[in-house]
């Protein structure tokens, strides 16, 4: 169990005629497949949680008579479950979770009839839900959350399933039909409930009954108004998570000073319409988001009796006044902090403790003033830091340079001014380790840029491309029936593309520098293409000279390019053309003078790219180029020959050429089509967009 095994796991193991229990749990790297199992093993117990076991079920594992526990939860098993596993007439435990198993419900499942536990969650099941189901009265914990089961589910069918503890119906296409008329007391005492996204339209009457709850989903459903003061019962002793996120609720009935629930750890009441007041709730709190409500006010010190807060989450609402100066010394266990578009004001408190484990600060779109603090210094675990948006007054604060963790820096629109202190920031070349997104656009910085800053991105490797990880803070806390690590990814808001875009998710593996819109003087320096992880490079509207270094060329994972309104002059380098990611280009309003490359990614780049350049000539502008044509040829034979995988004839080349221009248009249309992988865009419903659009104008 975790003993970090890795490789392919010997098929012989399950042929020990002696074995009853294989557990090998959390082995990430370990790979294998099921055997043909043997009708005579003595199996009981088959623990492969969390490996990298996949393939089809064959249809022999109902072979396995003796086996009472089967658990596969979190590995990459697919295809559909054979009827032959419902021969397993001992079994207790069926954990199936995230898999990708298809098929419709298994109703055989009701001949499996010492069977306690069944988890098939987040897999590919569809179909309405067996009505067998409810004749399984030894069922403890039934989780069918996030597949595709559809249709209309009267739940009060469940009244029948009374040792039933644990149920999970979330995010499937069920509606569910509560009669509020029945007693809440025929129906189980649930521990775990998950209505996510069921059609629910108001707080289930039967909760009133269920004083033992310690989990509750009711997120994504259509429940407004006010929160009802009876559900202050619910579990008022025993409630640790309650997400309620997602609705269109108002507001608390007869609200308390500090929320009624004593063992709460996980708060989620973001996305609704909350108005007037923060809600506080009780201090052992590990979670708290009430993001995207309409919160006024200032944020009450009560907060900061929440020693044990992990996550605070306040953004997009209409708080004001400061930020209270005991909310960065109050916990040492704090890792995420989110007052991100909000109303607040003032100085940013300059109390930030030491030993601190803050990796998560975002206080952009704001109204902050002064300087930034020098005890950001202190918080040595930070990887995003975003200030972006506010009204700050300040240098450079080139002591952030010494942060080791330092993944995501913006500072964008602002009032910072000033030269960056190239000694200061990289003159032992270990300044900013690990920044790869910078965003210091739309200040009044001066002077040179020190690009020396990103000499350490300079062979810098990536993790695995194929692997998508995004930056975020995890977390963990129990219940009685779970163990819950959930993660909280950062946010972020940055001009890609020429789009200024919010994302919900940022990767790794995405490198980004935007140092538009200030005063910076001076040339780009050629090493500037040894940074060949780079995917945004923006330096548009300064006051730039020199040419544009071919080296650029060398930056193949490039997607937007940016060099508009400066004062660059020479001619484009045809290594331009090398970058066949590139979607977004504009050279517009500089010096540039002579022919626009051709062939490839140039191909579909129009007139708003290159204008403002009076010398500039070639397609797609009108402006002919004296004695060569419209631009330069594409690359000849000799070229080819030399950088293909095999010299070819020039009349063969010639006659591919027709069709092989109209396959490259349709290739590059492709290419620069494609969704960008680097982010998942934040996606708000309709009304809520509508609604922010209105009282504040687009910001996206």
């Amino acid at each position: 169990m975790g003993c970090a095994l890795h490789g392919e796991f010997p098929i012989s193991i399950f042929y020990l005629p002696n074995l009853q229990v294989l557990n090998l749990v959390h082995n990430p790297k370990l790979i294998g497949h099921f055997p043909d199992f043997k009708s005579n093993s003595p199996l009981e117990t088959l623990w492969l949680r969390g490996t990298k076991f996949s393939g089809q079920f064959p249809v022999s594992i109902g072979s396995l008579h003796s086996l009472v526990d089967f658990d596969i939860h979190g590995c990459e098993f697919f295809g559909s479950i054979p009827p032959s596993i419902y021969n397993l007439s001992q079994l207790r435990v069926l954990s199936l979770g995230y898999n990708q198993l298809t098929g419709t419900f298994p109703s055989q499942i009701l001949h499996l009839s010492k069977l306690t536990y069944l988890n098939i969650r987040h897999n590919k099941f569809r179909g309405p839900i067996s009505s067998s189901i409810f004749d399984h009265r030894n069922l403890e914990y039934l989780d069918l959350s996030h597949n595709e089961f559809s249709g209309i589910m009267k739940f009060e069918m469940f009244s029948k399933l009374k040792n039933l503890t644990g149920l999970f119906l979330s995010n499937n296409q069920l509606s569910l039909l509560i009669d509020e008329t029945d007693s809440p007391s025929t129906l189980p005492r649930f521990q775990s409930l998950g209505l996510n996204s069921c059609n629910l339209s108001s707080f289930p009457n039967f909760l009133r009954d269920q004083h033992k709850l310690e989990w509750l989903e009711l997120a994504g459903n259509n429940i407004s108004g006010l929160f009802p003061k009876w559900m202050w019962d619910c579990g008022k002793e025993t409630l640790k998570l309650m997400n309620i996120s997602v609705n269109s609720l108002i507001g608390f009935e007869q609200p308390p000073v500090i929320l009624p629930w004593v063992s709460l750890s996980l708060l989620d009441l973001s996305n609704n319409m909350f108005q007037g007041s923060l809600p506080i709730p009780q201090f052992s709190t590990l979670y708290y988001s009430a993001s995207n409500n309409s919160l006024t006010g200032e944020i009450s010190s009560l907060i900061c009796n929440m020693s044990s807060l992990q996550v605070l989450d306040l953004s997009e609402n209409y708080l004001s006044g400061s930020i209270p100066q005991c909310l960065f010394n109050f916990s040492y266990s704090l890792q995420a902090l989110n007052l991100k578009r909000n109303n607040l004001s003032g100085s940013i408190p300059q109390s930030w403790i030491k030993a601190n484990k803050l990796s998560f600060i975002n206080l952009s779109q704001n109204k902050l003033q002064n300087q930034v603090p020098r005890s950001l210094a202190n918080c040595t675990l930070l990887e995003n830091l975003d200030l972006g948006d506010n009204q700050l007054n300040d240098i450079f604060p080139s002591y952030l340079a010494a942060l080791p963790n330092l993944k995501v820096l913006i500072l964008r629109s602002n009032k910072l001014y000033g030269p960056i202190n190239d000694s200061e920031t990289s003159e032992t070349s270990n300044g900013f380790p690990k920044l790869h997104i910078l965003d210091l656009s739309y200040n009044s910085f001066s002077g040179e840029f020190p690009f020396k800053l990103f000499q350490n991105w300079i062979g810098r490797k990536n993790v695995d491309a194929h692997s998508l990880t995004y930056i975020n803070v995890s977390y963990r806390f129990e219940t009685m029936m779970h163990v819950i690590r959930p993660q909280y990814d950062y946010a972020l808001t940055i001009t890609n593309k020429g789009i200024r875009l919010a994302y919900d998710k940022v990767q790794e593996d995405f490198n980004a520098i935007d140092i538009s819109s200030n005063k910076y003087e001076g040339e780009i320096p050629g090493f500037i293409g040894d940074l060949k992880e780079l995917n945004l490079l923006n330096l548009s509207n300064n006051n730039l000279v020199g040419c544009i270094p071919a080296s650029i060329g060398n930056l193949l994972k490039l997607e937007s390019l940016d060099f508009s309104e400066n004062k660059l002059s020479g001619d484009l380098p045809q290594e331009l053309v090398e970058l066949n990611f590139l979607e977004f280009f504009n050279v517009s309003f500089n010096n540039l003078k002579g022919p626009i490359p051709r062939g490839r990614q140039f191909e579909t780049f129009g007139n708003n790219s290159f204008l403002g350049n009076a010398e500039l000539c070639g397609s797609p502008l009108t402006r002919k180029c004296a004695n060569l044509g419209n631009s330069p040829p594409l690359p000849s034979t000799t070229e080819e020959e030399e950088h293909g995988l095999f010299g070819c004839d020039w009349k063969i080349i010639m006659l591919g050429y027709g069709c092989g221009l109209v396959i490259g248009f349709s290739i590059g249309y492709t290419v620069i089509t494609r969704k960008s992988y680097w982010f998942t865009k934040i996606r708000r419903r309709s009304r809520r967009l509508h609604r922010r659009v209105n009282r504040r104008g687009c910001r996206i």
